[in-house]
């Protein structure tokens, strides 16, 4: 697909650099298979993805298995503690080395179909009957590796070789998150629940980025926190939306006790596709993961993270209000808004964006849009 695929129609209105003039992408950018191809090289393989919380990788040989759309990538800790990303093919056929989501491996990574074996760091060990193959050298068949950055106790890989570092492209988010969570390095897996979505990816990330439709849609979310002190602000590649203290501990969300720090809520984005997010009580961090499946569906990977990776009964309280009552509300949004995206009655809209960038701003969004939109030109 060419540039020129992504220009705007005649009839449609611009989007601009000004967040308050411009108007949104069009309602094709949720819809057009094209696009939605388009994006898988021109985001997805370029921007940095989430394999998990280190505490995922408790042990040598330890292992998580991700998708970046289609490209398999093997996430492992090695001997020496090192983690490592590798492409999870074997280089004699194109076998998967391994089909589970996690596990560990005892020595070494055995490829199911042919028993080619690696070490731990990628290199080639054993290939059957190839001692007497003219000119075969295992140290030319070793694993293609994969860039591989930790963030605030979270590891990412990149499919890009030249991709600019994650750290880099994030000044001061990693404090952010360690101010409202102080004992992030103690928390480990607890569980995932995943949510299938009649929608397209960037209409959910769109809904995250602004509080808006928070009075409206998210009673509960908004007797917990105290929305005059709601804050938005986007930076190079993510944005943060913070609330301060709570209105009440006991409130339509769920109950607790004050934990570390006196926050109502703490929520980060970062490009192109996870959002973080702090509640208040005993130390909880989830994160959300919208996966592209096709130009109108998504999967939502939600995993949480908390102390040992035990559940208590206040812990269980917060996962249930975001399971059974945060995520059905947005969801249910979310896939209207999809229907909606459908209409001929619809292309565009206006982002609403006060000279305050108040609680009710959208310019979050426009943030994302504008990334997207970058990508794209890029291609």
């Amino acid at each position: 697909m060419t540039k020129t695929a992504f220009a705007f129609d005649t009839d449609e209105r611009p989007f601009t650099r000004d967040r308050r003039q411009s108007f949104t992408i069009p309602s094709r950018y949720y819809r057009d298979p094209a696009i939605y191809e388009a994006e898988k090289e021109a985001v997805f393989h370029h921007s940095w993805w989430l394999v998990g919380h280190v505490s995922r990788f408790p042990d040598q040989g330890s292992y998580v298995r991700v998708d970046v759309h289609d490209q398999g990538v093997l996430v492992l800790k090695g001997r020496d503690g090192e983690i490592r990303a590798f492409y999870n093919v074997c280089q004699h056929r194109g076998h998967e080395l391994v089909k589970d989501d996690d596990g560990q491996l005892r020595n070494l990574m055995v490829c199911p179909y042919h028993a080619w074996a690696y070490d731990f760091e990628g290199s080639l060990v054993r290939a059957r009957n190839t001692e007497d193959l003219p000119d075969f050298d295992k140290c030319n068949f070793g694993l293609k590796t994969v860039r591989l950055e930790i963030l605030a106790e979270f590891v990412y890989v990149n499919l890009d070789p030249d991709a600019e570092s994650l750290t880099a492209q994030t000044s001061g988010m990693e404090e952010d998150i360690r101010y409202y969570m102080p004992q992030l390095g103690e928390l480990e897996y607890a569980c995932r629940i995943t949510y299938d979505v009649a929608c397209n990816w960037k209409v959910l990330i769109d809904n995250f980025l602004e509080c808006y439709h928070c009075h409206t849609a998210h009673p509960a979310l908004v007797d917990l926190m105290n929305m005059d002190t709601y804050t938005t602000k986007t930076y190079q590649i993510h944005s943060s939306h913070i609330a301060g203290a709570p209105l009440s501990q006991n409130n339509a969300a769920y109950s607790f006790e004050k934990g570390d720090v006196d926050f109502g809520y703490a929520a980060w984005y970062l490009w192109p596709n996870l959002t973080i997010w702090a509640y208040p009580g005993e130390p909880l961090i989830l994160t959300l993961q919208i996966v592209p499946t096709g130009p109108e569906t998504s999967v939502e990977l939600l995993d949480c993270y908390t102390l040992g990776g035990k559940r208590t009964p206040q812990l269980d309280e917060a996962i249930k209000y975001m399971d059974d009552v945060l995520q059905p509300e947005d969801i249910g949004l979310c896939e209207s808004v999809q229907k909606g995206l459908r209409s001929k009655g619809y292309n565009q809209g206006r982002f609403v964006v006060d000279v305050a960038e108040s609680e009710l701003s959208e310019h979050a969004v426009h943030h994302f849009q504008e990334m997207l939109l970058d990508a794209l030109d890029r291609l």
